[in-house]
């Protein structure tokens, strides 16, 4: 039996292109994070290892896409190949099976190592970087989600009686920092 073949897409931020990630790559089925990759709670991934079944293929552009870190990708991986579905990554060129050889597994462990620190460096650069900047009193931080005016609306909305939940989606906040603008 021929599976279906099933792509992983993730970018960090809303403003990144996905489309490129699997280009002129043949899919039945795409799902689409746009969510950091520091852990496997993400939407979309979710949704793809429920869908996913026995002879599928699972294509990724990269092992950094999948996971940020070893530990998760070396869960996903297994978790896939166990259930009968295989895992391809376009960018190291490799194809786990579940019957992978020791030389895919030793390729796996090191390129996933290397991704991983790659990741710690560029979170250690950025982190010195915010350090610098905040010293010559550039660094402003993140960018607001709310105008002072919308605070001020999102504020009178709650107090009118008007359900957290509907008013966070309709300013496409997370609870969370409906309740941080609440508490200031």
């Amino acid at each position: 039996m021929v599976g279906q073949r099933i792509g992983y897409i993730r970018v960090s931020s809303l403003d990144q292109n996905p489309v490129r990630q699997l280009e002129n790559i043949h899919l039945d089925k795409v799902f689409i994070d746009k969510a950091s990759g520091k852990d496997t709670e993400r939407p979309a991934l979710v949704d793809m290892l429920n869908f996913v079944r026995e002879d599928d293929t699972v294509v990724v552009h990269s092992m950094d896409r999948l996971a940020r870190n070893i530990d998760d990708l070396r869960k996903l991986v297994n978790n896939l190949t166990k259930r009968g579905v295989k895992i391809e990554f376009i960018n190291e060129n490799l194809k786990f099976t579940g019957e992978s050889s020791p030389m895919a597994q030793l390729m796996f462990s090191v390129i996933g190592a290397f991704a991983e620190f790659e990741r710690a460096l560029i979170k250690e650069r950025q982190k010195e970087g915010i350090t610098l900047a905040r010293q010559r009193g550039v660094y402003k931080g993140r960018k607001k989600a709310l105008s002072k005016e919308q605070v001020l609306e999102l504020k009178a909305r709650i107090s009118n009686g008007e359900r957290k939940t509907a008013v966070a989606k309709d300013f496409n906040i997370s609870r969370e920092t409906l309740h941080k603008y609440l508490r200031k």
